[in-house]
């Protein structure tokens, strides 16, 4: 079993940054990807940014330059640093993780951006 714990989420005004974290606990592999997801009211779930246990990063065209996934696999723990944050960023952000093709979901976090 795998548990995820996002943290770091708020209310941010516009141009503003916020930094997101994610803890995994359980039964962590050696090679899995972690990422974050975001999902709007009344829009469906976004993948944004993943990143493999060897290094290797993608983005959605919708944060990209602005958005940098990272990760401390020691603490198996993955970040979002987000910077010029925009109102069209608001979302509940989930950190997910896969692992063997399976995939795991944290509760979310609130990301409000607004002035």
């Amino acid at each position: 079993q795998v548990h995820l714990m996002e943290s770091g989420g708020g209310l941010v005004q516009p141009g503003g940054s916020l930094r997101l974290s994610c803890a995994a606990s359980g039964s962590i592999f050696n090679i899995n990807t972690m990422g974050w997801s975001r999902q709007a009211p009344g829009k469906q779930r976004e993948l944004i940014a993943t990143m493999t246990s060897g290094g290797r990063t993608n983005y959605a065209d919708s944060v990209k330059d602005r958005f940098t996934i990272s990760r401390d696999k020691a603490k198996n723990t993955v970040y979002l640093q987000m910077n010029s944050l925009k109102p069209e960023d608001t979302a509940v952000y989930y950190c997910n993780l896969a692992q063997q093709s399976i995939p795991y979901w944290g509760q979310g976090t609130q990301v409000t951006v607004s002035s």
